[in-house]
């Protein structure tokens, strides 16, 4: 079967539909994953340096991982006309070891592709897009088995799913805001810094350019985690939807994940360089 044109705009109409029926407010739940997610950077900002903060890092990026497919998972149930609880956000814990090891072996995949040249960088990204959803459909494949299929499902939808992203740009702009601001005082201060030290206005450089020269790291993730949250209200359960519409077009028009069975939502709860090749 060969791929076929989405029609997005009239995708984000149907979803923006679904939306407004869902049972459990998809604002309420994307508060509740965007304010977790805020709570564990403010953990990592207060821990500081040290082996503690790069455990405290590694633990919360892992969590982060978990409570993404949590909330991916509440929207497919939206997609499928199931009702969602709150705890759904946590039904990653149910395979936590699959989808860590996916999340680790796909980035390593991609950083491999990057490596010659940013291009297959990419492409490898969005060839490997839908391997996590795979795994929340289907939990008992493997690794591989998820990271093929998506292969096989995005071939002739990497440009729409690019396209999508596009799309979708101004809101992660937007949501990203005060992070930029952020970065640029972080470059005004090191380049003030060097062109005082050239024209002789300081003897010493300095070598922290970091915003929390004016303001603690706790309040810059503070400040940057309240934005991002309340942008993401407007615009993420919307996006995820609508990728997830794009996912299902082509496992459709693939013919590649329709055998497998999706579970019910919440069912699981309490329990070149990659040799895959092609473009």
């Amino acid at each position: 079967m060969t791929a076929e044109l989405i029609d997005r705009k009239k995708l984000k109409e149907e979803v923006g539909e679904l939306l407004s029926g869902a049972q459990v407010s998809p604002r309420a739940m994307t508060a509740l994953y965007t304010g977790l997610l805020l709570v564990m950077n403010l953990v990592c900002a207060f821990t500081g340096e040290g082996i503690l903060s790069t455990f405290i890092s590694i633990l919360t990026s892992l969590l982060s991982v978990l409570l993404g497919a949590g909330f991916a998972m509440y929207c497919m149930a939206i997609r499928r006309g199931e009702r969602a609880e709150y705890l759904t956000l946590f039904d990653g814990f149910s395979f936590v070891g699959k989808l860590i090891a996916l999340t680790i072996v796909t980035y390593a995949f991609i950083w491999l592709w990057s490596m010659l040249f940013v291009i297959p960088g990419i492409v490898a990204a969005y060839r490997y897009r839908f391997a996590t959803y795979n795994l929340y459909e289907n939990p008992g494949i493997s690794i591989m088995e998820a990271l093929d299929m998506s292969k096989r499902q995005t071939m002739g939808y990497k440009g729409q799913i690019f396209a999508l992203d596009l799309s979708y740009i101004g809101w992660t702009l937007l949501a990203s805001l005060p992070a930029m601001v952020e970065m640029g005082m972080m470059y005004y201060a090191m380049f003030s810094s060097y062109y005082d030290y050239m024209t002789g206005a300081i003897s010493v450089m300095p070598t922290d350019f970091t915003a929390s020269v004016i303001l603690p790291a706790w309040l810059w993730t503070l400040i940057c985690g309240l934005w991002s949250m309340a942008v993401s209200l407007f615009y993420l359960p919307h996006f995820q939807c609508v990728e997830l519409g794009y996912f299902e077009t082509a496992k459709r028009t693939s013919g590649v994940g329709l055998s497998a069975e999706p579970p019910a939502i919440g069912a699981g709860r309490g329990a070149g360089p990659d040799g895959l090749g092609g473009l």
